[in-house]
């Protein structure tokens, strides 16, 4: 099977380079030298991945995630100059599958394209459909919305996925391994600090207190537990 793949860069040479090397290696592709234009082009013809710069001029390549992902389930991937551990926290938060720094091994890229559709291909990766109430704790797996105390939640994907992972296994402990697999896909290779992150930004919109959490507790040298039993 021959995979659409949508390269946005505003590097000329890159995105010819690219391009070439994914269709020497059976994939079809697309270019885009701007958000705006990938954008126009995804209503178009839906791409099965999309690499993305992050330094794009117009909207950025943050910006552009979240506008594609309103609308589409596509997984992208970062690919990016920026190499901070900040930055690949921020692209991964926002809902990239994976980050990426240029330069790159273009082996390893591929190896890291087929990973990620793997990962989207896989049965038990297919949309939940339905809702699941546990306490005040309302998620429309339909729409992709999740709702405390009748108010909508602003969650990004990750943190959407995050809450569901909790909620699916309210008041069972999660160790930070079995959350890395079943959010950002058993075949994850990075550093376990993004997960604390995303569990710190997620505390900070459903915790009455962030600081002393009760929804999502720490459970020490174990992992973590969603209590779904407030008083």
């Amino acid at each position: 099977m021959s995979y659409k793949i949508l390269i946005v860069d505003d590097d000329v040479l890159l995105r010819r380079s690219l391009a070439f090397n994914l269709e020497q290696s059976g994939m079809i592709t697309n270019t885009a030298e701007s958000a705006e234009d990938a954008i126009a082009m995804i209503q178009i013809d839906k791409p099965d991945i999309i690499l993305l710069d992050i330094g794009l001029p117009g909207m950025d390549g943050m910006d552009a995630i979240g506008e594609i992902q309103k609308h589409q389930n596509i997984p992208v991937i970062f690919l990016t100059a920026r190499r901070s551990g900040n930055d690949q926290i921020t692209g991964l938060n926002a809902g990239a599958d994976d980050y990426i720094t240029k330069p790159f091994d273009f082996e390893v890229l591929l190896a890291r394209i087929k990973a990620v559709l793997r990962r989207h291909e896989k049965p038990g990766n297919e949309p939940m459909e339905g809702s699941l109430s546990v306490g005040d704790l309302e998620i429309d797996f339909t729409q992709h919305t999740a709702t405390l105390k009748g108010v909508l939640l602003e969650l990004t994907p990750k943190e959407f996925d995050l809450l569901t992972a909790f909620a699916l296994n309210a008041d069972q402990v999660l160790s930070t391994d079995t959350l890395l697999k079943r959010v950002w896909g058993a075949e994850y290779t990075g550093e376990p600090q993004v997960l604390y992150v995303h569990i710190r930004w997620l505390r900070s919109k459903i915790e009455k207190d962030p600081d002393h959490p009760d929804r999502i507790q720490t459970i020490r040298s174990v992992g973590y537990k969603f209590n779904s039993k407030l008083d």
